[in-house]
């Protein structure tokens, strides 16, 4: 993924290790906050209380305008992650388009009028709005061993949005 230039407000990339979810603006400064656990469909014999915090590397595709992002794209996919059908997809990448940076010139929605997905994350415009990125991710089980348990989404947590948008400050100069 290219970076992108000093000072810009773009998330250049997104994903979490174990525990904890990552934001990177600039640089090689991870800016992290304790994830969240996933929501959606479960596979026969599992449910909400067998479900890990978040802990694979989904987010980084929101990064480039796939994923939840691109949610409109895929209706299917959004049943399967339990988020509803057309007009729930279509919702997510519209509210997705609200933190974005722009489009992107190549992965075109034809449920949105051929518009570009959603693209890069705005560290000013999700705390700003308090929308934070929607991740399309499979749900691990909290018990080692287990495996996937099944499919969902999760937002990102704000926390590591605000600290983002505090470190671009400070590279700037700006301070308050």
């Amino acid at each position: 993924m290219p970076r992108l230039h000093v000072g810009h407000p773009g998330v250049t990339a997104h994903g979490p290790p174990a525990g904890e979810i990552s934001a990177r603006c600039e640089g090689d400064r991870w800016l992290t906050a304790p994830v969240n656990t996933p929501s959606g469909l479960y596979f026969a014999g599992f449910g909400p209380a067998d479900a890990n915090p978040d802990i694979g590397d989904s987010a980084i595709v929101e990064t480039i305008g796939l994923g939840g992002f691109a949610m409109a794209a895929a209706p299917a996919v959004a049943g399967f992650v339990g988020a509803g059908g057309l007009r729930e997809a279509v919702a997510v990448t519209e509210e997705m388009a609200e933190i974005a940076i722009g489009e992107h010139p190549h992965f075109r929605i034809p449920t949105l009028d051929d518009r570009g997905a959603p693209v890069g994350i705005d560290v000013r415009r999700v705390v700003a709005t308090g929308i934070t990125p929607l991740i399309n991710t499979g749900i691990a089980g909290r018990r080692p061993g287990v495996g996937q348990i099944g499919a969902g989404t999760v937002r990102a947590p704000l926390a590591c949005f605000e600290q983002a948008l505090a470190a671009l400050a400070g590279t700037l100069g700006i301070s308050g």
